[in-house]
């Protein structure tokens, strides 16, 4: 697989990376063997970066994690961890803000290096701003981490322009995790050029819109309670429909160029520029060798136009996240 660097300042990684957050938690239940057989057929086809957070399963995605890493070389694989999301035993995410203090950045950072069972993290960073901490602060205390070994390389998750500044000029940044998708462009009007002014790349999450880029969705489909997708406005009514109209549009262009939507969606983020790498949230096998077939899709210039024409900027139904937590994004700012 093909690599590509993150940031001026950030690690190589493979073109595409796997998210792990689904194994562990939010879209339903999930097998443990299947996962760690996913981690292993990632890491076999060239995938090196791994995304999770302490968070996601409260601890379990990190331990499941550590599990599939046993028998491989750690230091082949680059791990990307966010922090600060509060849970409660039963689940709940807790109405209060991220959790990204000094204190809380070493005190988080010593249980992930135990649940990973390692040394050291790749790129850390805070899954959300707290407005009450300055970001300079918790960039800092991050930097500490790195200056001790703790931690390689600093990242940020769904912050603005505005915040990316403050925090490059503490520490350089490798990279920004943020949603990006053809359903959510956002991104393209502000972050984005900043982020490529102060050369920091950009790991884009989401890119098939939680599933609805897949093709695979269905109108009728019965989202479980644990399924938070069941909350998102674009998976709810008239909203759903419209999206998947979208989908049937996108079908349109992936067909007579022999590729899925699901290829199609994953290739047109990797074609916005080589400092842009997608996460693939796979599962399961045979929906990873799906997205990885993308890795080798190139789109002609006839190709991205259909593609644009089928899902132009702002088509999307529905925001990404319910109400409160688009509120809460300083991306959204």
């Amino acid at each position: 697989m093909d690599t590509r660097k993150l940031g001026t300042d950030g690690p190589e990684v493979s073109a595409l990376g796997l998210g792990a957050m689904g194994m562990s938690d939010l879209y339903g239940p999930a097998d443990e063997t299947e996962s760690v057989a996913t981690i292993h057929a990632a890491i076999d086809a060239g995938i090196t970066l791994i995304d999770t957070g302490d968070f996601y399963g409260s601890g379990h995605n990190e331990m499941l994690i550590r599990d599939a890493l046993r028998d491989r070389n750690r230091d082949d694989v680059v791990i990307s961890v966010k922090f600060g999301g509060r849970r409660s035993p039963d689940g709940a995410f807790q109405p209060a803000p991220a959790e990204t203090d000094p204190v809380a950045v070493k005190d988080r950072l010593a249980y992930t290096l135990r649940r990973l069972g390692t040394d050291h993290v790749d790129i850390y960073r805070p899954t959300r701003l707290n407005p009450a901490v300055p970001i300079e602060d918790t960039v800092g205390a991050i930097a500490e981490m790195v200056q001790a070994g703790h931690v390689r390389h600093i990242g940020l998750s769904e912050v603005g322009a505005a915040t990316l500044r403050r925090a490059a000029a503490v520490h350089p940044i490798s990279d920004l995790q943020i949603e990006y998708s053809l359903l959510s462009r956002g991104i393209e009007a502000e972050i984005l050029p900043a982020a490529r002014a102060l050369g920091i790349g950009v790991t884009a999450y989401g890119v098939l819109s939680r599933g609805l880029l897949s093709g695979h969705w269905s109108p009728d489909r019965t989202l479980g309670g644990s399924d938070f997708r069941g909350h998102v406005p674009r998976f709810r009514g008239e909203n759903l429909a419209a999206n998947l109209a979208l989908v049937d549009a996108l079908r349109a262009v992936a067909e007579p160029i022999g590729a899925t939507v699901a290829q199609v969606a994953v290739a047109w983020v990797a074609s916005r520029g080589t400092d842009i790498v997608p996460l693939v949230g796979a599962r399961r096998r045979d929906r990873l060798q799906e997205s990885l077939l993308a890795a080798d899709l190139v789109l002609s210039d006839e190709t991205l136009d259909a593609i644009e024409a089928a899902v132009p900027a702002g088509a999307a139904a529905g925001e990404r996240y319910p109400a409160p937590h688009m509120a809460a994004l300083d991306s959204e700012g």
